[in-house]
This record gives structure tokens, sequence and C-alpha cells, in this order.
């Protein structure tokens, strides 16, 4: 806040709290971009994580064909319950 009043210089202020002079200026940087955002009315858009839907889609194919082959193997030897059959 006291970087925002101007009433010191960042290197007044860097040496009162005994940080670097650009560590204030980032801070003050970061507050008055943050400021703008109080006022928008718009919602933030979160940012939707990368999904590779061709490997989810290979996932998938690859747990199908051993659940189809387990379930084979378990018909055969007769030890799949009935319902499943």
């Amino acid at each position: 806040m006291a970087a925002l009043k101007g009433d010191k210089t960042m290197s007044e202020l860097a040496t009162h709290f005994d940080v670097h002079p650009n560590q204030i200026k980032q801070w003050k940087d970061q507050h008055l971009g943050g400021v703008t955002d109080v006022f928008d009315d718009k919602p933030k858009a979160t940012k939707e994580p990368e999904i590779d839907v061709k490997s989810l889609h290979a996932k998938i194919g690859q747990l199908t064909l051993e659940n189809d082959f387990l379930e084979g193997a378990l018909d055969k030897a007769g030890l799949l319950p009935s319902a499943k059959k």
C-alpha cells in the first residue's frame, strides 16, 4: 500500500521492508493489475485441463479388450457367475 501512495521511493520502501526494489514493483504491478478485475462483471473463465482424447480412447479400448479376455477365460474355467452369462 505504501508503494501505491507514492510517499516514498521504491528504494526507500525496499530498504524499509528489507526486500529488493524489483519485488516492490512486482507487488505494485500485481495489485494494480488486479484492481481492474474487481469491477469486471464477467466471471473469470477457468482454464480447462488439456485432455488428450486419443490416449483416453486408446485406454478405453485396452481396458475393454482386457475385460473381454478375462471374462472369456473365467467363462471357460466355469468361474463366471451365472448373472454374467
